[in-house]
Order: C-alpha cells, then structure tokens, then sequence
C-alpha cells in the first residue's frame, strides 16, 4: 500500500470492527498494528477488508513482548502530547487579552469576538498546511466528512472566513450562527469516538501535530459552542 487515500479507508474499516480500539498503519513498513479489547481472528479483520481484496492480513510474530502500563504511559506524556494545542489556546488567550488591557476597558462580546478569531485562524492554517491529510483524519471520526470525504476540504476554509468574519466584525448574528451550527455538527463525531473509547488521531490542527482523540478536543468545541451561544444571546 502506497496511497494515503487507501491507508486512511483500510483504517477506517479495520476500526468499524468491533471491540478494534486503535488501528495505525506504517505504508514503509506494510505493517498494520491493531489495538483490540478482546482476541479478533485475523480472518475475522480479513473480512472487514472485503471491499478491498487486494490488502492481506497476515500475522506476525513478535521480537518480544514488552509489559507496560498504557495508563501510567499516558500520563507520564500528557503534558508534552498536548503541549502544541496547549500553546496555542495560551497564545492566543494571552494576546486577546492583551488588547482588551491596552484599550483600557475590558469588554466581554469583543474579547470573545477577537478570541474566536485567533482560534480559526490558527487552527485552519495549520489545516491548510496539509489539507489532503487533514481531510482523510477527519473523515475517520466527523459525522459529515464520513459520508462525504469533501467535507474536508471545505470545514478549513469555513474555519478561515469564520475566523475573518470575526475579525472583521462581518454581520455578528449569521457569523455566530454559523459558528454555532457547524461546531455542534462537529462535537457529535468527538464525542462519539471519545465515549467508544477510539484511539484515533485528531485532526483539530491538521496533520502537522499527531494528537489523540480526547476531552481535550471536547471541550476546543464546546468553547465555540458556547462562546457562540452566548453572543448571540446578547444580540438578540
């Protein structure tokens, strides 16, 4: 296997398997390495592959078996895996802020505002930086881009004129409606592969940074939703 596009659909059918937790593939290697919570027959994940015959399961056997603690493992890394999406919410944070003071007057709607607009900025250039591979992680989990793969490629530029509308302060009610409807949409495939316990990659900063799937990437959607939520309120 050589092409992303197959890598990502022949993922996303070994991860429909029940009781299959995590599913990576290495395309240099040809190796497939599966997470189950109970044995699965290879044969069992051979024919989860039926639509494309062409790809073979075969086990083999490993150098050794190391014991380790996922959970101990997980906690160890926490700080340094989500360090990137920690930065930027700082960031980002930090500099909203930073002009609420040095306008002298601390208004809510527009820290919000500017706030909102860094965030979709931000996070749709790191999507447009690979958008390809942006558009096949997202289609493992969001409810849209699952059925329709071009989905991908338009929820980054939504996110980019989002992230101008704000900006800009373009017609507040449609642009927070928007944001309102559109974030909504986005948390069901979250919330559905954080519940099903899914070790899957998010694609929230494109495919620059491999972060997993978490109540971090939860509550980076609820905080639009709200935020969202709450202006339009005040407008209405």
């Amino acid at each position: 296997m050589t092409c992303t596009g197959c890598l990502a659909k022949v993922q996303s059918l070994l991860s429909k398997v029940n009781s299959v937790s995590n599913v990576a593939i290495d395309l240099a290697k040809g190796e497939a390495t599966i997470q189950m919570d109970k044995h699965i027959a290879t044969s069992a994940l051979q024919d989860a592959l039926k639509e494309y015959p062409k790809y073979k399961l075969y086990e083999i056997a490993p150098q050794h078996s190391p014991v380790f603690s996922e959970e101990s493992e997980e906690a160890k890394t926490w700080l340094a895996t989500y360090k990137p999406i920690l930065l930027i919410f700082a960031f980002i944070t930090g500099i909203t802020l930073l002009n609420e003071w040095v306008t002298g007057n601390f208004l809510w709607m527009r820290w919000m505002s500017n706030f909102m607009a860094g965030f979709f900025l931000v996070f749709s250039f790191f999507k447009l930086l690979n958008l390809k591979g942006f558009a096949e992680s997202y289609s493992m989990y969001d409810v849209i881009a699952k059925k329709w793969n071009g989905w991908g490629y338009v929820y980054a530029f939504v996110e980019l004129a989002l992230g101008i509308a704000f900006l800009t302060g373009f017609n507040p009610i449609l642009t927070n409606s928007i944001t309102f409807v559109v974030m909504s949409v986005s948390i069901i495939g979250v919330l559905q592969s954080v519940f099903n316990k899914r070790k899957i990659k998010c694609a929230c900063l494109g495919d620059v940074f491999n972060l997993p799937m978490s109540t971090i990437t939860i509550i980076e959607d609820a905080l639009m939703i709200g935020m969202s939520a709450v202006m339009l309120l005040t407008m209405l």
